[in-house]
C-alpha cells in the first residue's frame, strides 16, 4: 500500500507550486506599478493597483496555509494512532484533489460559488475523517 502520508507530501508540493505561480505573477505586476518594492509597505494603496491574476494567486497561497493545517494535523493523528487504512487514504487523496481544483479555479476564473462548493466538499472530507477518528476512540 502506498505510504499513508504521501497525500500530505503532495499537498505540500502543490503549495510550493502555487508559491511559484504567485511570484511569477506578482513580481512582474509589482515592477510595473513601482520599481521600489518598499513603497508597497509605505503606501498600501499600491496593492489596489495589482492585477487580479496576481491577487488571486496570492490569496490562494494564503488559503493553502489555512484549512490544510487541519488536514496535516489530522493525517498525523491518524498515523500516530495506528488507524491507517484505505478509507482514510482515499479521503486524504480526495481532499488533496479538491484543494488542487480549488487552487486552479481561484487562479483562473475565481468563481466564488464554485470555490465555495469545493471548500464545502473538502471540509466534509475532513469532517468525516475527524469523526471517524473520534469514533475509533470508543
Amino acid at each position: 500500500m502506498q505510504h499513508f502520508l504521501t497525500p500530505m507530501l503532495a499537498l505540500i508540493i502543490w503549495t510550493f507550486v502555487m508559491w511559484a505561480v504567485m511570484y511569477w505573477r506578482r513580481i512582474p505586476a509589482m515592477l510595473k506599478i513601482e520599481k521600489n518594492a518598499q513603497k508597497f509597505i509605505d503606501d498600501p494603496a499600491l496593492w489596489d493597483k495589482m492585477p487580479k491574476s496576481a491577487t488571486y494567486a496570492a490569496d490562494n497561497y494564503n488559503h493553502l496555509h489555512e484549512q490544510p493545517t487541519v488536514f496535516y494535523a489530522l493525517m498525523l493523528y491518524v498515523f500516530a494512532m495506528g488507524q491507517v487504512d484505505s478509507f482514510y487514504l482515499g479521503l486524504a487523496w480526495i481532499y488533496v484533489a479538491i484543494r488542487v481544483v480549488h487552487s486552479l479555479v481561484q487562479i483562473t476564473s475565481n468563481s466564488v460559488n464554485l470555490r465555495f462548493g469545493l471548500f464545502v466538499l473538502a471540509s466534509l472530507s475532513l469532517i468525516v475523517m475527524a469523526l471517524r477518528a473520534a469514533a475509533q476512540l470508543f
